[in-house]
């Protein structure tokens, strides 16, 4: 045990490592944190981040970005203090103040078991069964892009699902890191009371991009994977043909679009018509059967009104 904390004291001599205020709030404040490892192994140009989550108006934090960015890296650094801070260390941060959690639960990588024949999706749902069935108030959710195994629609389904079931406080109501490519479920913010959206920035450089690192409010409206792409090397071909083909669904996409709303509007002006038809055919029948001879000026002006009221109500 004299051997762990004596190791711990020195990596925070070392590393410049803060003490944490530990407590039993719900409150997760962490400024300027790092990640303990990977910080040592970018040798100082690591960006640090803060960290703010609570049981109320700071529940779950919705977080979009580009791939490569630092999403992950983000979350496990988060995950990383508030263990660390609970098993009596110093932090890698400029402050911090930690409120006791039960469990952290993690959903994060993409493997498959060959061994029990279950595919990656099955192993992300059956991690995320065993998270939702186990979580409470006091836990910490490190989830990582989940749904991405299967089809767009069923997974934007289920990240949205898990999401809402994760914010309701007669559920669960936990304090969540939640990264997604789903910018969907960033308008959650303004449907459920305690999510907030962060991105992690990017700097556009032509058809090129930077990563900053930086977490900052709201949600990002790209996910930039054709420039990934580009980074990681991928063949100019391939690069090229891939922003055709994306144009090409995103001009399908728009007319797809078009084309819905102008059916929509042909059926309403059709109801609209058919209604109208049916309503001036009754009207021209009453009229046809009128015997105006027998009528009175007043009684003709009654019946003029009745039928302006059929024409306005119809």
């Amino acid at each position: 045990m004299v051997d762990v904390l004596a190791s711990l004291a020195l990596v925070a001599e070392i590393n410049g490592y803060t003490m944490p205020i530990v407590d039993d709030s719900c409150i997760l404040e962490i400024k300027d944190g790092r990640h303990p490892v990977v910080e040592i192994m970018t040798e100082g140009s690591f960006v640090p981040n803060d960290t703010y989550l609570d049981d109320y108006e700071n529940r779950i934090a919705i977080i979009t970005g580009p791939n490569m960015a630092g999403k992950s890296t983000y979350m496990r650094q988060v995950a990383l203090i508030v263990l660390m801070a609970q098993i009596g260390s110093f932090v890698p941060a400029s402050s911090a103040k930690i409120g006791v959690v039960d469990r952290i639960f993690t959903r994060v990588g993409a493997s498959d078991d060959l061994g029990m024949g279950q595919s990656t999706f099955m192993v992300e749902m059956t991690e995320v069964a065993n998270i939702l069935k186990n979580a409470t108030q006091k836990s910490l959710l490190v989830l990582d892009e989940i749904g991405r195994g299967t089809s767009t629609y069923d997974g934007l389904s289920i990240a949205w699902a898990v999401t809402e079931y994760v914010a309701d406080k007669d559920k669960i109501g936990a304090r969540t890191l939640f990264a997604t490519h789903y910018h969907e479920l960033t308008e959650l913010e303004d449907k459920i009371q305690g999510i907030k959206n962060y991105c992690i920035t990017v700097k556009e450089k032509g058809d090129d991009i930077i990563f900053l690192r930086k977490i900052v409010r709201g949600g990002a409206d790209d996910s930039y994977g054709i420039q990934v792409a580009k980074l990681a090397g991928v063949p100019y071909a391939v690069i090229n043909r891939a922003k055709e083909i994306l144009q090409e669904l995103e001009d399908a996409d728009i007319i797809k679009k078009q084309k819905r709303e102008s059916k929509k509007s042909e059926k309403m002006v059709q109801g609209q018509i058919d209604l109208f038809s049916y309503k001036a055919g009754e009207i021209a029948e009453e009229i046809r059967n009128m015997d105006i001879m027998s009528m009175t000026p007043i009684d003709a002006l009654n019946y003029l009104y009745k039928l302006k009221s059929k024409v306005e109500n119809s």
